[in-house]
């Protein structure tokens, strides 16, 4: 019987892949993905057999490695972060469901861009918080701002992914101006790019300003809640500790 590793290796850095990521892509026949996470993977595993589709060709990437799985292959299809945070471990199962397949799947946890973003910043996600993606591609816009006003109501510390591309020009902002109807206009805000890659950048501002800070597909924004300060260049959201 084949099987078919879904494998999250982090931000893309070799340090942040778990030992578990590493055996995993080693002893793969195949390696599968994306085709910006393959290419950054080859870096560390150059040896590798790998097929690799563009964007928005998921469910053709998935019938792909279930096929190697099949020929009684090891598979292992990467993605950046966790592999089941955003990633392909959910429509994996589908389509191997959907094709009756003969083969064992094993989903690979990663570090999760929330985790590496907040890392840099300090120490944000100390309480309770909601991670939250501002792509409209599968899910509607309407339903994405009422899970933000959700977030607010409740003082959530809001990470955003998917924050802003070069047709969604305006999310970040919307998000925003409904977070601050809950909390201080001066509430700390964090923009982590490329988190634990070689050009990882970091900018803490406010809530106020976030609609002039700079923000692509490849930034993580982490809203603080009504708690959060800024301390020596770092974001701190108390849990409540006496001291």
């Amino acid at each position: 019987m084949g099987k078919l590793y879904v494998v999250g290796f982090g931000p893309g850095g070799y340090e942040h892949m778990t030992e578990k990521a590493i055996e995993v892509i080693r002893k793969a026949d195949v390696v599968t993905g994306y085709t910006t996470y393959v290419n950054i993977i080859k870096e560390y595993f150059p040896d590798k057999h790998y097929i690799a589709t563009p964007m928005m060709q998921e469910v053709k990437r998935c019938e792909m490695a279930v096929e190697e799985a099949g020929k009684d292959q090891t598979v292992a299809m990467v993605s950046s972060g966790d592999s089941g945070i955003y990633g392909m471990a959910g429509i994996i199962y589908q389509v191997a469901e959907e094709k009756h397949a003969d083969i064992e799947i094993e989903t690979v946890p990663g570090v999760t861009a929330a985790s590496a973003a907040a890392s840099v910043l300090g120490a944000p996600l100390m309480h309770d918080f909601a991670v939250i993606s501002l792509s409209d591609l599968m899910t509607p816009l309407d339903l994405i701002m009422k899970r933000v006003d959700c977030a607010g109501q409740g003082d959530l510390i809001v990470c955003l992914y998917n924050p802003k591309s070069k047709k969604r020009t305006g999310y970040v902002e919307q998000a925003a101006d409904i977070l601050m109807k809950y909390r201080k206009k001066e509430t700390p805000v964090g923009i982590v790019r490329n988190a634990g890659r070689k050009d990882e950048t970091v900018n803490i501002t406010v809530l106020e300003k976030l609609k002039d800070a700079k923000i692509d597909m490849f930034s993580v924004v982490i809203i603080g809640n009504s708690q959060t300060y800024v301390r020596n260049t770092r974001m701190i959201t108390p849990r409540g500790y006496s001291l």
